[in-house]
């Protein structure tokens, strides 16, 4: 066994993930891990592009090597009782994809869409 008995890894890199809240979803798994003194047990570790963009934020743990894809607050909140604590991965929330690159370019776009959107206009305002 290695340093730890789970080691979760959560995309908070690029420009998908962290607009879909992950830096969110990282700091409540660490927080909750630390709470209840599962530290020297469980690492949650941010990580970079698990290449999946628009699926996510992606979380992986390790060494079960199960991922979950579009993890919210409240699923964070399932993956971390389930299972980083009761040891049973979240089955309705695993993240169903074949190996290699899978991008969800629906997702990508509204998600350009939304940045632009947002962006001021010449005259300084927001559209």
């Amino acid at each position: 066994m290695g340093q730890y008995a789970r080691h979760v890894f959560v995309c908070t890199h690029g420009e998908f993930c962290p607009f879909d809240g992950s830096a969110e979803v990282h700091r409540f798994l660490k927080e909750a891990i630390a709470a209840r003194g599962l530290k020297r047990d469980i690492r949650i570790n941010k990580s970079g592009c698990f290449n999946q963009c628009g699926n996510g934020p992606m979380v992986v743990v390790y060494p079960d090597n199960v991922w979950y894809g579009g993890v919210t607050l409240e699923r964070a909140r399932r993956i971390l009782e389930e299972h980083l604590v009761g040891g049973r991965p979240v089955e309705e929330l695993r993240y169903q994809a074949p190996p290699g690159p899978n991008k969800n370019a629906g997702r990508m776009a509204a998600i350009h869409a939304a940045r632009a959107a947002a962006q001021p206009g010449p005259s300084g305002r927001q559209p």
